[in-house]
């Protein structure tokens, strides 16, 4: 009896680690579970800073693709040729979708903007770069329909946190380096005056050296760029390659602001990321914090608006979208 219930366990295991190692679903399934269930708290805390006169409308900015949805939030009071911020919400490209971050992004509206949260395909079920095809489509239409959705087409701000942080930088950088965009294979879908800035938070920038260390971060690292480039051996794909932003960075990129905490994995990318900006001479504000800041502050800590450190993070952020040059 117990070698039969040995065999069995043992011939489970195996199952279980080629599941695993055949295919990214089993770490993605369980990625996306941890993932929602954090992004889910994150939303439930904002409720109660919501202001009430904010109007939202939902758009379909392109009408092949099912889930290619976008929300459109509008204060009752909008400033004066105040930007358009485009968010793209993050979720290490292969879970989140617009809803998890429409609560902040109803919050930024009640500042004075129109907020635009956008849905994108997720790995696995899309590879890259799809994302950035289908932010530039939203862009596309938001840019055709702007009198209709009260959108500022002129001033567009890019926006997003985690990895919608990496699709909104390259995004901008589609848009303001031709040979960049030929490179990509995705034609602009704005003209680079159009791009007011960036709003960049908690990002991933360069993928070179992520998850080399192991651990539970190279597992999810291995996992997500298996996901989002389809091939198991990412890091040997040139095509896969071309999302590290530092080489492709021109004095044509927008104005930026780029942030992160002192306790986030990834904040070393963030800095890395505004020394680049600022070596291609683009005009680079950040918000970044001593080590010894306390409490410690990890990945997305912008969104807990009941800390000091979030507040702060969004008073210097609608500051500086305020004085961003027209």
């Amino acid at each position: 009896m117990m070698r039969k219930w040995v065999i069995g366990t043992v011939g489970f295991a195996a199952l279980v680690f080629a599941a695993f190692a055949l295919s990214p679903w089993p770490s993605i399934l369980l990625v996306r579970t941890i993932f929602d269930r954090g992004a889910a708290e994150a939303s439930q805390k904002l409720e109660r800073h919501v202001p009430p006169n904010v109007s939202t409308t939902t758009h379909q900015y392109d009408p092949k693709r099912s889930n290619a949805h976008l929300d459109v939030h509008r204060p009752g009071k909008l400033e004066s040729d105040a930007p358009t911020i485009v968010w793209i919400h993050g979720g290490g490209f292969v879970s989140g979708r617009r809803g998890d971050i429409s609560n902040y992004a109803k919050i930024l509206a009640g500042a004075g903007f129109t907020v635009v949260n956008v849905d994108y395909t997720i790995a696995p079920e899309a590879h890259y770069p799809e994302p950035i095809r289908q932010i530039n489509a939203a862009l596309a239409f938001l840019d055709r329909n702007a009198s209709k959705l009260g959108v500022n087409a002129g001033r567009m701000v890019l926006a997003g946190d985690s990895a919608g942080a990496q699709i909104a930088a390259q995004t901008a950088a589609v848009v303001t380096n031709p040979a960049y965009a030929r490179l990509v294979g995705i034609a602009p879908g704005l003209k680079p005056g159009q791009l007011a800035g960036t709003l960049l938070f908690c990002g991933v920038y360069d993928i070179s050296g992520m998850g080399r260390g192991g651990g539970i971060l190279g597992w999810f690292v291995q996992s997500a760029g298996w996901a989002y480039s389809g091939k198991r051996d990412w890091r040997d794909d040139p095509q896969f390659r071309t999302m590290s932003l530092a080489a492709h960075l021109t004095n044509y990129f927008p104005p930026a602001f780029v942030s992160a905490g002192n306790a986030d994995p990834l904040g070393p990318q963030s800095v890395a990321m505004a020394q680049a900006l600022k070596k291609a001479g683009v005009p680079t504000e950040t918000l970044f914090f001593p080590a010894s800041y306390a409490p410690p502050l990890g990945h997305e800590y912008q969104f807990d608006l009941d800390g000091a450190a979030g507040q702060l993070a969004f008073r210097r952020s609608v500051a500086w979208l305020r004085q961003l040059p027209r």
